[in-house]
């Protein structure tokens, strides 16, 4: 795992295309923005895990 700092107003990039900001430090949590191109998928990870859940539950049933 690539550990980064980052102060707020700051920016880190994915490849070319995804850029993430640091838009606000408060108490244990952090808040980001995330600019992404439209056919990138970003999610939270507690409703992307739902997600593929719900996927192999359908895979599952075919």
């Amino acid at each position: 795992m690539l550990v980064i700092t980052r102060r707020v107003g700051e920016k880190l990039m994915i490849g070319d295309d995804i850029s993430v900001v640091v838009l606000d430090v408060g108490g244990s949590q952090v808040r980001m923005g995330i600019r992404a191109p439209n056919n990138i998928d970003v999610y939270r990870e507690e409703i992307y895990l739902k997600i593929w859940q719900k996927r192999e539950e359908q895979a599952d049933g075919l």
